[in-house]
């Protein structure tokens, strides 16, 4: 007979470092599925853990709680599409790109010796692309 490991909503509190509420809210989204309860305390499998790590990790590249409940199918087991892995990476890329723009823009407008900054030719344009709501890398 195989050992499951069963944890009450505060251990999986304490573990994950998610609040009970948005545990709560992933399981009504459908991310997450409690096994029953005890009193009035949900209770997880083990794997839990693994599932709001997972979770945590989507969030972090950015995907929607709904693109990651995409990759749950049913038990928890994971079906991950690798064509929108590698767009999310292109997507990620592309920001990386616009905030070392920014961030060259930033450390050129503190060292411009321009009297000030909005006679700057390179600081001006960069407010013309801030303004176009379009950041591209170049060369200041």
């Amino acid at each position: 007979m195989k050992y499951v490991e069963i944890l009450d909503i505060g251990e999986v509190v304490k573990q994950s470092g998610l609040p009970a509420s948005t545990l709560r809210y992933y399981e009504e989204k459908g991310l997450i599925q409690s096994i029953g309860r005890r009193g009035l305390r949900r209770l997880f499998e083990g794997n839990i853990l693994q599932q709001l790590a997972l979770i945590s990790l989507g969030r972090q590249a950015g995907f929607s709680l709904g693109e990651i409940s995409q990759m749950f199918v049913i038990d928890g087991k994971l079906e991950i599409d690798r064509a929108l892995l590698m767009s999310k990476a292109d997507e990620i890329d592309e920001n990386i790109k616009q905030l070392v723009a920014v961030r060259d823009g930033l450390i050129h407008a503190a060292e411009c010796k321009a009297p000030s900054h909005l006679e700057c030719p390179s600081f001006q344009r960069l407010l013309n692309m801030a303004r176009k709501n379009r950041v591209r890398v170049s060369k200041f």
